[in-house]
């Protein structure tokens, strides 16, 4: 009996060495736990709409491929008690750049122009154009540009470019021309934009403006068709995003929500429908490229997916691998010194169309993300990002203004990241593959 049971486990012990021999010394590695936690992230939305800071926001987060999180919460429109829903339009403001962007980025791909190319080459009407240099005796003093600005100015916001936010000369001459009005085509709002001095020497320093909406400009003209047509052909009807436009359908309408100010002591206003919706209730000679779009969190998801995809998405390619690598990377000049508001968005730099995040958030103040996301925002408090590094794509929709006055953004970025088990190690690590910081 005793030889029978030594023999037995001789036997299991043989077995077992086999067994292991036909394991591969290399085995695929286990995919990551997934970061994003539902409930954590409803429980931060919610409380906005509950503690009376937020009228309604909305959701949605995709990560590895897959759907991970939508919530909505709140109302899209108090007045007629209409509740946010995953088919509620929103104005999407400067988030209408990226898709600018990329639209511009298809006929880069053709070979069509250079980043280099000055911006005169293609839009002669830049030609000659002149920079700001102070007053004497009432009296603007002009000078010639150190260099003429390239479309890669227009690209990252170094090109110079006037804005109505402008005080003092430069600013008032903007308004007086007012290149921005929708009554004007592209082709006169470029046109008006030229004949003011730029009012810093190009790649000097980043300067928010009316760059995305020359871009626009630009994509017309060395696409031969109005820029309209061109969003809808290269980018929205090859995506399927249908609920993506400048002037809403009749059917749409029921479904766009209402537009809030909010008020120092926390209260919300409702800004008159009639000047709200006042561009996307009509069509408009002004098809701006940085501003204006309508649209749904599943589209601009789709939209979101596409870059996050390298380009291609669901069998539609719509920008090469590499041309989404370019868009995504810093390409901010090191002598500019003077960056406006940027740094607000953290330890980022600006490569085209998107902040580009180069560094891990510096401390708990700032909003979690990861070291070669790239992302951007609207006016109305609205926030999309691509983060390669953990396979996310993340909308956020709110409908409230002014920007920033409530801590959603930050709130919602530390709650999709949430469970990163290495955040406070990595709030102090230098940049790098694993260089992502997640909130406590």
């Amino acid at each position: 009996m005793k030889n029978l049971i030594v023999g037995t486990i001789l036997f299991v012990l043989i077995a077992c060495d086999n067994e292991k021999a036909a394991v591969p010394e290399t085995m695929p590695e286990a995919k990551a736990a997934a970061l994003i936690d539902p409930a954590r992230i409803d429980s931060t939305l919610s409380g906005f709409v509950e503690r009376g800071e937020l009228v309604g926001v909305s959701a949605l987060v995709y990560e590895d491929g897959a759907e991970a999180y939508f919530g909505a919460f709140g109302m899209a429109d108090r007045e007629a008690e209409r509740p946010m829903g995953r088919d509620t339009l929103v104005q999407i403001y400067s988030m209408t750049k990226p898709v600018t962007g990329v639209v511009l980025m298809t006929l880069y791909e053709e070979g069509l122009f250079d980043l280099e190319d000055p911006l005169e080459k293609h839009l002669p009407e830049f030609a000659g154009v002149e920079v700001f240099a102070g007053e004497e005796n009432g009296k603007a003093r002009l000078e010639a540009p150190t260099r003429p600005p390239a479309i890669r100015d227009l690209l990252r916001h170094t090109a110079g470019l006037a804005n109505g936010d402008l005080e003092g000369w430069v600013g008032d001459r903007y308004r007086e021309v007012d290149p921005s009005g929708i009554e004007n085509t592209l082709e006169q709002m470029s046109a008006k934009l030229a004949s003011i001095p730029l009012f810093y020497h190009p790649g000097t320093r980043w300067h928010y403006g009316p760059s995305v909406d020359v871009q626009a400009r630009l994509a017309e003209v060395l696409g031969g068709k109005p820029y309209e047509v061109l969003v809808q052909e290269r980018v929205l009807g090859p995506l399927g995003m249908t609920d993506t436009q400048y002037t809403l359908r009749a059917d749409q309408r029921d479904r766009i929500t209402a537009l809030y100010e909010r008020h120092p002591d926390g209260s919300f206003t409702r800004t008159p429908d009639d000047n709200a919706l006042a561009f996307n209730l009509r069509d408009w000679p002004m098809t701006p490229g940085g501003w204006g779009l309508t649209s749904t969190l599943d589209d601009y998801m789709t939209f979101a997916r596409m870059l996050l995809n390298g380009g291609e998405l669901d069998g539609v390619r719509i920008l090469q691998p590499e041309t989404i690598e370019l868009m995504a990377t810093d390409a901010m000049p090191e002598e500019v010194t003077g960056k406006s508001w940027l740094p607000n968005k953290g330890q980022v730099g600006f490569g085209i169309d998107f902040a580009v995040r180069i560094a891990p958030p510096a401390d708990q103040a700032e909003a979690s993300g990861a070291v070669g996301e790239f992302f951007w925002d609207g006016a109305a408090n609205t926030l999309f990002w691509v983060d390669p590094e953990n396979d996310i794509a993340a909308v956020l929709f709110n409908f409230y203004r002014p920007f920033g006055k409530v801590e959603i953004q930050k709130d919602f970025r530390d709650a999709v990241y949430y469970r990163d088990e290495t955040a406070t190690a990595l709030n102090k690590a230098p940049p790098g593959p694993d260089s992502r910081r997640l909130s406590d």
